[in-house]
């Protein structure tokens, strides 16, 4: 575990000016994309990061938990299971639908709302927890989402994340991808909010502890053969990518995952065990 310097402002990050970028276009490219193909039978895979969260932030029953970006609930669930009252929220609603049928199929209570995480529709101090794994970090203005996950905690509120980082296997994916079909020009990268300087530089001004934790997720799939066809059915930006590419182009783009799913199997040649880097962050609000 790593306390962070709250006092550090060298070498951080910084954002390229807002002016002239259409955001609400850019959230709407960002909502078509992520709501293509079938992002649930991504985040069921990665269900242990909500409940390595919930117990990083030392959630307790009966508090007030607001999971932010939620897609299909991963964190939502895990404070749920832990007695929180939890709201879960999300701009692609289809997403959140996914969330409630497993909250359902569970018996867990839990208020289910879109919301814009740059946006967020509650008062300041209404929240104990604000959660998000792998969703927030997606957001186009990182200084607007973060100031909001801040704005709607009581003082002394904590923040958890996780957030891929940009060294890791989804931050290699990620730049794959993007060499395929290019982001949007003047965009912060997401991979930002996975560097320990840009989470200084979001939320040092108003927290009074940051603590990062290096981890990892392991993919587990048959071969890479088989981590492309999930991906390319379900997951959105890598969904999106091949349906914007001429077939020459998706052989290629084939052919460049597989090899840097091959780079990073620690399996052997009998299975595919991909270790994908992330950065747990907790922050506690002054």
């Amino acid at each position: 575990m790593r306390t962070l310097n709250l006092e550090r402002n060298s070498q951080q990050p910084s954002n390229p000016s807002p002016e002239a970028i259409d955001f609400q276009a850019i959230k709407q490219r960002q909502q078509s994309t992520w709501a293509s193909g079938d992002y649930g039978a991504i985040g069921r895979l990665i269900q242990i990061v909500g409940e390595t969260l919930a117990e990083a932030v030392d959630l307790r029953a009966g508090e007030r938990v607001l999971d932010v970006a939620a897609g299909n609930g991963n964190a939502t669930l895990a404070a749920a299971r832990r007695f929180a009252q939890v709201t879960s929220t999300d701009y692609v609603k289809e997403w959140l639908d996914k969330g409630a049928e497993r909250a359902r199929a569970e018996g867990l209570e839990v208020r289910f709302e879109v919301a814009d995480a740059e946006e967020l529709p509650y008062a300041d101090g209404s929240f104990d927890v604000a959660l998000s794994t792998f969703g927030v970090m997606f957001t186009p203005q990182h200084k607007k989402a973060a100031h909001e996950l801040v704005r709607v905690l009581r003082s002394g509120g904590r923040i958890g994340l996780a957030n891929w980082t940009p060294q890791g296997f989804i931050g290699e994916l990620f730049r794959l991808v993007g060499s395929y079909v290019p982001p949007v020009p003047g965009v912060p990268s997401s991979l930002l909010w996975g560097s320990e300087p840009h989470i200084v530089e979001l939320f040092g001004p108003e927290a009074s502890e940051i603590r990062c934790d290096r981890r990892f997720f392991n993919f587990r799939f048959a071969s890479a053969d088989h981590w492309i066809t999930v991906f390319r059915d379900t997951y959105g930006p890598v969904h999106k990518a091949f349906a914007a590419l001429s077939p020459e182009r998706q052989v290629e783009l084939t052919a460049d995952l597989t090899k840097l799913l091959n780079d990073h199997n620690v399996g052997g040649s009998s299975s595919l065990v991909v270790p994908s880097e992330y950065i747990e962050v907790v922050i506690k609000r002054k």
